[in-house]
């Protein structure tokens, strides 16, 4: 797991906008497609009650789709330890990762419905992609589950979302290194979709829900869905100091 709150979080961040798909930036889609008609999903669990981030206590309300109230409450600790705010901008619930994540639960990304789901299922090298025969948003629930039943085994019955920083951040390294084992999911299938996604939502178009109000693009620069560049073609080396553009429009 990469430390956020460390002096090269800006660095990091401006690396991983060149691992997210170029089509997330601006429409979620790729290998998250965010809009596609789904078949009525399986009964899940009671959603909480509408939630307003920590530290955003004048933001939209947002009532979570897909995850339950103790999934929400992994979910926000979760993110909130993969990009922790700091002077350098925003963290992942500012963001506004966690809509962008529930959001995506119930479109094409979280019932992969674009891709092959057929077996066999067999164990395959890590370089031929995820394999398994859940779909994503049964990743997000299995894994959520177990990390919290491992917890609660590690830590005198405590979940996720109740440890302090430094316990939660050794979780989440088990879990992107794999030497916290989990029932009934892989825990490195759960943590590469849970920091794919958080990456995701931070620097998405804000029409998909993260990235609120632009504040990563702003942070890095990225001048978003802007259609007209004449004006700078031969200014090179001058920065581009225009707000960036979302989909649907200015963003401040």
């Amino acid at each position: 797991m990469k430390d956020g709150s460390n002096p090269g979080r800006r660095s990091f961040l401006r690396r991983s906008i060149a691992i997210v798909p170029a089509a997330t930036a601006f429409t979620a889609g790729g290998i998250t497609g965010a809009t596609m008609a789904q078949p009525s999903p399986a009964a899940a669990p009671p959603a909480p009650a509408a939630v307003t981030p920590p530290g955003a206590p004048h933001a939209p309300v947002y009532t979570p789709v897909y995850f339950n109230a103790a999934e929400w409450a992994f979910l926000q600790a979760a993110v909130a330890r993969l990009i922790p705010s700091d002077d350098a901008g925003p963290g992942a619930i500012e963001a506004g990762v966690p809509e962008f994540i529930d959001r995506q639960m119930e479109g094409a990304f979280g019932h992969a419905a674009t891709w092959y789901m057929q077996g066999p299922f067999v164990e395959a090298s890590p370089l031929f992609g995820y394999q398994k025969k859940m779909p994503p948003r049964e990743v997000y629930r299995a894994g959520i589950a177990a990390t919290d039943a491992y917890c609660r085994r590690q830590f005198s019955g405590k979940a996720f979302a109740q440890l302090d920083a430094a316990q939660q951040d050794d979780v989440l390294r088990g879990l992107e290194g794999g030497t916290v084992a989990l029932d009934g999911v892989g825990s490195t299938d759960f943590f590469g979709f849970l920091l794919q996604n958080t990456k995701e939502g931070y620097f998405s178009d804000p029409i998909h829900g993260g990235n609120k109000n632009a504040a990563a693009w702003k942070m890095i620069g990225f001048p978003g869905a802007r259609a007209d560049y004449a004006d700078w073609v031969d200014r090179p080396g001058v920065k581009y100091n225009l707000p960036p553009v979302s989909i649907a429009g200015p963003q401040g």
